[in-house]
């Protein structure tokens, strides 16, 4: 069994068939297991978070039977009660989200930026839309949601300065153009749009690029940028590589 919640709820069998689960407060429960897998949960917080901090009347009984339809969907054995509350008995690798930031942790250990930026954009691949998707709405999964949103961007941040230190600047432009106008206040991705800019030889476009963070950080947040991104604006100023950047020369290197 593999449960997915990087995107829509998405379960599926042992031989990849997927699995229905129907109703919205029975896709919620098994999120919210999801979101501890191999941990239990205790039923008071089962119970605050599917209703939303207001259970019913008996909701105990609400919440067993909502267990018995999900031991129903998903089989006996993958829901255990105990001492602490319900968890789910499930390998937390096969929930995407525990093997996406696994896989983010693993591909940021590599020391070859090729080979790091290969194996980023693998854990990057298993982003199949809005984290907890079906639950985004609810209180509960504010933090979760928050935490992932960032991890995944992070990671998108980590893959592109992988491949400009691989050589790969203009492919990354049209990335880095999207990513910064959806955060056009995140100045790491701004040094890195910067950067991109400058290795495929564009030093004017990147300069303005500064320019228009730099305002918009006095405008907005009475802010002046970064020693990051002062940094790789005095290098390109310089017409110096960046830091992290490889020297654009097919001169030989000088003896000492």
């Amino acid at each position: 069994m593999r449960i997915g919640v990087l995107g829509p709820l998405e379960v599926r069998d042992g031989a990849g068939r997927p699995v229905a689960v129907n109703g919205t407060r029975l896709r919620a429960l098994l999120i919210r297991l999801a979101l501890d897998p191999g941990r239990a949960v205790s039923v008071d917080r089962l119970l605050d978070d599917l209703w939303d901090g207001a259970p019913p009347a008996g909701g105990a009984g609400a919440l067993q039977a909502l267990v018995r339809r999900l031991r129903g969907t998903l089989g006996h054995d993958l829901l255990e009660h105990g001492p602490g509350g319900y968890r789910l008995t499930l390998d937390p690798a096969r929930v995407d989200a525990v093997a996406f930031e696994r896989a983010i942790t693993a591909a940021r250990a590599r020391t070859d930026p090729a080979e790091r930026a290969a194996a980023l954009r693998a854990a990057l691949d298993l982003w199949r839309g809005a984290p907890l998707a079906d639950v985004a709405d609810a209180d509960w999964a504010a933090a979760p949601v928050a935490r992932l949103t960032e991890l995944h961007l992070t990671a998108r941040e980590d893959r592109a300065d992988a491949a400009l230190a691989a050589g790969e600047a203009t492919a990354l432009l049209p990335e880095l153009e999207a990513l910064t106008a959806a955060h056009p206040l995140r100045e790491r991705l701004r040094a890195l749009h910067m950067r991109a800019l400058h290795a495929a030889g564009r030093q004017a476009d990147a300069l303005r690029v500064y320019e228009d963070v730099r305002a918009r950080l006095a405008d907005t947040l009475g802010a002046d940028p970064s020693a990051e991104l002062t940094g790789v604006h005095l290098a390109i100023l310089r017409d110096a590589p960046p830091p992290g950047e490889r020297p654009r020369t097919t001169l030989p290197a000088a003896l000492t």
